[in-house]
């Protein structure tokens, strides 16, 4: 790729269904030059979350959805290439709404780019994952929303993803037993081998349910949920009595267009705590996390795996491996390598 040229995938229509290459128009335009109190980053990591779906789509939600012809949203870390803004130094390592592009000028977008800490103990790609956003969503939705008690089961859906694989391991940090539902064999082995989940849960093997209660002898008393419909209402369906539900995400509806619906006559008579969150709600509280799931995974009490596809160009097909279950761990597009 010249590095004069900025690739940028801007939102052309929005997608039914499944987001398609289509869905998007890659321009090459000119690589900005910083003004005053501006630094020039080149992106080297772009996050692939659920949310970037939602992103897409003409639907109420807690960030404006990504209007058609601007270039599509998305976090990640780069690297500053210029500057003439003393906060950010050539060569520092940033973080943030970068965009799906090659290149992003400082201040001019969202949400401010952070520059990360110097001397990081672990590689820069795990501030997109376990010690950054999505462990971050983690720890707070499990620990002051599910608030869970040593003893308790706590049961996650999506676990082999990068949000769910991390609260399995904090469960267990806090005394609880970790119960992880996922989508293959290879997946339920990893959580369970490496990441020290007590059970795991294969959701396309048939008598799925069965193996759940086998797995929650004694009920469940938090549910982190990531993926609603279907699988919610199963595990709703074995909550204890004011079991507190986190509800972080229904991935299993973001392509169908559709609302998703909860089972409320359950959460009614089981007197279900069920508390939405968006980690954005605790953006004031994100270096003390950072700070705790840092350290975890320094002494490795927390373990993280990636995903990495390679090149911007392969941004919009690799999105889809979060709904197709055929990632684990974090999913990340690698741009760029740092200098």
């Amino acid at each position: 790729m010249p590095k004069n040229v900025n690739r940028q995938f801007r939102l052309k229509r929005r997608p039914v269904g499944r987001a398609e290459r289509t869905d998007f128009d890659l321009v090459e335009s000119a690589v900005p030059t910083p003004g005053p109190d501006q630094a020039l980053v080149r992106n080297l990591y772009l996050s692939l979350d659920p949310t970037n779906r939602i992103w897409m789509s003409d639907m109420d939600q807690y960030m404006p959805p990504v209007a058609i012809g601007e270039v599509m949203r998305g976090g990640g870390i780069g690297q500053v290439i210029a500057s003439n803004d003393p906060a950010y130094a050539i060569g520092d390592l940033v973080q943030g709404l970068v965009g799906w592009q090659d290149y992003v000028l400082s201040g001019g977008g969202e949400m401010p780019l952070m520059p990360l800490p110097k001397g990081l103990p672990v590689p820069p790609t795990a501030m997109l994952g376990a010690a950054g956003a999505t462990g971050i969503t983690a720890y707070f939705g499990l620990l002051e929303i599910g608030q869970p008690k040593p003893g308790e089961t706590v049961l996650v859906s999506a676990a082999a993803g990068a949000v769910g694989s991390v609260v399995g391991q904090i469960a267990k940090i806090q005394g609880c037993r970790a119960v992880g539902i996922a989508g293959s064999r290879e997946k339920c082995r990893w959580i369970t081998e490496e990441l020290g989940f007590d059970a795991a849960v294969n959701y396309k093997e048939p008598g799925w349910r069965e193996a759940l209660d086998r797995a929650c002898p004694s009920g469940i008393d938090v549910d982190f949920e990531n993926v609603g419909g279907e699988i919610m209402d199963t595990v709703l369906a074995r909550m204890n009595l004011h079991g507190r539900v986190a509800l972080c995400g229904m991935i299993s509806g973001y392509n169908a267009g559709e609302r998703m619906l909860g089972d409320f006559q359950t959460i009614l008579m089981k007197r279900l705590r069920v508390e939405g969150f968006i980690i954005l709600d605790y953006l004031p509280r994100f270096a003390e996390a950072a700070a705790v799931l840092g350290g975890w995974l320094v002494e490795g009490k927390l373990k993280h795996r990636e995903t990495i596809v390679d090149g911007l160009e392969n941004a919009p097909a690799a999105l889809n491996r979060l709904f197709d279950g055929e990632n684990i761990g974090k999913l990340i597009v690698k741009i760029a390598d740092p200098t």
